[in-house]
Formats: C-alpha cells, sequence, structure tokens
C-alpha cells in the first residue's frame, strides 16, 4: 500500500503535509510525562479519547483490517514487556491478575482498531474500561504509578510494532507520523481516565472505611458490649489494628459541628464528631490531641483513663463525668481536661445521691446555724480534719488568731461530742465537707 492510497482516504492530508517522518529510534524516544495533565472529573468526561480518536479515524480503515493479524503478537509483546519493567506485574498470568492484564492490553488495542475510519465510533464503553482499570489498581493497595508506567511500556512497543509494520507494508511517513501522534495521545488520555477511575474509588472507599471505623467505635462502645468475634472482624473490614490498651476523649458538643470537616489524625485514631455526644478513641491521647489542637480549635475536651480495649465504655464514662463537671465549675475551665488529674474528685462525686446523704446525716449539727456561722466551723473542721494540728498551726492555715481556733474548736466538741474522737466519723464528715467545697463553687 502505498503513501498516495493513505493520503486519499485522509481528511484534509495533502501529500506535502507539515507530518514528517522521524526514524524509529526517535519518536520511541517520544516519553510521556510521568504524571498526566491534572484533569477534572468534567473534563475526562466531556473529552474522553477525542484527540486520539480524531486521529485514529483518520487513518484508513483498510489499514486497520490489514493490521489486526498482528495485534495478538504484539498484545502479547505487550505483555511481557509490561511485567518485566514492573516487578507488580510480575506474576503468573493464570487467574484474576492475568485476565486483568491481558484483557486490559487486549481492549486497548481493539479500541484504536475500531476507531480507524470511524469518526463516529462509541466511546463511553471504552472509557469505562480505562476507569476499571485505575479502580482495580487501588482494590489491590497499589499507587497508580504501576498502571501509568504500563501505558508507557506499551505506548513504545505499539510504536515499534506499527512502525515495523508500516514499513513492511510501504505505509507512507505520514500516515505513520500521525499513529505516533495517536499511540502518544491515547496513553495521554488512557492515563486521565484511569486516575479519575483510581480517585473515584478512592473517595468512596474513604467514605466507606469511613462509616464502618464509625460503627467499630459505636460497637466497642456499645452497652451491652459486643463480642469481641464481632469487634475483630469489623475491626479487619475497617482496617484498623486492635490494641491492647485506649483511652477514650469526650468533646463538648457544638452547634456548628456537622459543618466540621474531618480532621487529619493518626489511622489508629476512631472518631465520631457527628454524633449527639461527641468523642475519639486513641492509643495516644498526647500525640493526637497535639496533632488535633488546631483543627479541634474551640472543642473543649475532656480525657479518660486508660484502659484496656473492653473497657473503653468506662474511660468514655469518665471523660464524659469530667466534662459535666467542668461545665458546672467544679473543675477548672480548660481547653483540655485529664481526668488523671481530679480522680479524687471524680470519685468523691461520683455518686452524688450517696453524697448528699452522707452530708445531711454528718453534719447534721450545722442545721441551726446561720450561713457565715456554718461557713467558718466547715472551714475550720475540715483543716482540722486534714492536718490535726495545734492551735497556733491550723490559724497559720487560716489566717486568724490562734485565740479564734480554740473557740471555733470549743462550738464543734459541743456540736458533734465524741464522734471527733471515732475514726470512722471523722471520714464521713472530711468526705462530706470535701464533696460540699467543691459543689459550692468555693
Amino acid at each position: 500500500m502505498g503513501t498516495d492510497v493513505g493520503t486519499t482516504r485522509m481528511t484534509g492530508m495533502r501529500p506535502n503535509s507539515s507530518y514528517r517522518f522521524r526514524p524509529e529510534t526517535e519518536v520511541s524516544a517520544v516519553r510521556v510525562p510521568d504524571t498526566p495533565r491534572p484533569r477534572t472529573a468534567p473534563d475526562v468526561e466531556v473529552t474522553g479519547f477525542s484527540r486520539s480518536r480524531r486521529l485514529w479515524s483518520s487513518m484508513p480503515r483498510e489499514l486497520a483490517e490489514r493490521f489486526r493479524p498482528h495485534a495478538d503478537p504484539m498484545a502479547r509483546a505487550m505483555v511481557h514487556e509490561i511485567q518485566r519493567a514492573i516487578p507488580e506485574y510480575a506474576q503468573p498470568l493464570e487467574g484474576p491478575f492475568g485476565e486483568v492484564i491481558t484483557r486490559g492490553v487486549q481492549q486497548a488495542i481493539l479500541y484504536c482498531l475500531d476507531n480507524f475510519g470511524d469518526p463516529a465510533a462509541p466511546q463511553e464503553a471504552w472509557c469505562q474500561v480505562f476507569r476499571k482499570l485505575g479502580k482495580i489498581e487501588f482494590n489491590e493497595g497499589r499507587s497508580l504509578d504501576c498502571l501509568q508506567t504500563a501505558y508507557r511500556v506499551g505506548g513504545r512497543v505499539a510504536w515499534r510494532h506499527v512502525a515495523e509494520f508500516g514499513q513492511s507494508q510501504g505505509v507512507g511517513p505520514d500516515i505513520l507520523c500521525v499513529c505516533a501522534e495517536a499511540i502518544f495521545a491515547y496513553v495521554d488520555e488512557i492515563s486521565a481516565l484511569s486516575i479519575e477511575g483510581y480517585t473515584a474509588q478512592q473517595v468512596r472507599a474513604a467514605g466507606t472505611m469511613a462509616r464502618r471505623r464509625r460503627r467499630l467505635l459505636e460497637l466497642i462502645l456499645a452497652e451491652p458490649p459486643a463480642s469481641p468475634q464481632a469487634i475483630a472482624s469489623l475491626a479487619a473490614a475497617a482496617r484498623w489494628r486492635l490494641p491492647e490498651w485506649v483511652t477514650l476523649i469526650a468533646l463538648e458538643p457544638r452547634s456548628d459541628q456537622h459543618e466540621l470537616g474531618t480532621p487529619a489524625v493518626d489511622g489508629e485514631v476512631l472518631m465520631d464528631l457527628e454524633g449527639a455526644a461527641p468523642c475519639l478513641l486513641t492509643t495516644d491521647p498526647a500525640r493526637d490531641l497535639g496533632q488535633l489542637e488546631a483543627e479541634l480549635h474551640g472543642w473543649r475536651a475532656a480525657v479518660g483513663p486508660r484502659v484496656r480495649l473492653s473497657d473503653a465504655g468506662v474511660s468514655l464514662r469518665w471523660a464524659r463525668r469530667a466534662m459535666t463537671l467542668v461545665q458546672r465549675g467544679v473543675l477548672d475551665d480548660a481547653p483540655v481536661t485529664w481526668c488523671a488529674d481530679h480522680l479524687s474528685t471524680l470519685w468523691l462525686l461520683s455518686d452524688e445521691f450517696l453524697v448528699r446523704e452522707l452530708s445531711a446525716r454528718s453534719l447534721a449539727p450545722f442545721d441551726g446555724l446561720t450561713v457565715k456561722q456554718r461557713a467558718r466551723l466547715s472551714e475550720t473542721l475540715l483543716v482540722w480534719l486534714q492536718q490535726r494540728g495545734s492551735a497556733p498551726e491550723l490559724a497559720a492555715k487560716l489566717n486568724v488568731h490562734p485565740q479564734t481556733i480554740r473557740y471555733r474548736m470549743h462550738q464543734l466538741e459541743e456540736l458533734f461530742g465524741d464522734r471527733l474522737n471515732d475514726a470512722d466519723e471523722r471520714l464521713n464528715l472530711e468526705i462530706a465537707l470535701r464533696a460540699e467545697r467543691l459543689t459550692s463553687g468555693n
């Protein structure tokens, strides 16, 4: 087939076209960029194979028919070169992997041949093929580097075979130059489509993974507790390594929490920032709170005690209790409250009903006093119970005269009598007085 046959079937091509033939060594050196030009999803949807299809469709249809017997050898050569160049693909071709790589190569070749001389050839089905290849790469846990390298290697092999075919068949240099341009445009376009598929699968997987991890957190905190087998199964599906020890962090709910983006945290952190009682589960609260400080600006946090995974609900319960005490003013207001710094207070106020009952019984002798009298005697009694010191020592602690202490202690002896000499009663009095001081806000 001479040059004139090819050019007569090519729209707008003239024998003196600006295309110039380049030797194989020069054309094969043309390199597609390592990363295809960024394309948004709408751009790929509209463009698809527009550039390469325009070039393929300008080629004579009979040229594709004459090349078809060479398609299988070219496909085998592509697969061989791809496996040789990319270690991740150097696997036996039996089974699902072999089917994916061989079908991918075959379909890539068939698309090109089907477009020869046919500008109206459908393309959406072929677009889906290469989007699917991108999705498969993500699902297999590989980066896009392998697939894009495979496309470039395949493009070089394709050009070598096309050039050999063209020279053996007497195809003119103008047509061969169009083939070269089409091949490398095609590599660029299928790379962009695979990026689109890979990204779409990545976004979908991220959403699925986030839902699984939120469900996992719910399962870990469930009451009654979920079975260890159920937690382990969901943890595997969520790609979350089961730790032995965890810490729960309670966050104060915010009116705008549903509008906040997902913060970047360590992969070990489970979080629920959208529920009525937002919280985090971490294995290293100091590390993760440091990372989250900027992104959770405005949140108030309470860090529960470190517990075994099976007791995660206990850690969260105490973290939320600490948050409640901060909101009531019992604990000092701070961006982060650590339960470990307030264990005695948390224990003392763990059951406020019983504390009130104890206080009513133990401090009943104060009932007939005025507010000021009760405040002065309560303060003196608590210091005496804590220190059991002399009048001068207690006076120095309370910044009053020693004689004032002696007078107050005489009043206390009259009110409480022998109860001041009973160790159990003294313990009850101290608990009641400490609780009263905490809950009164003094």
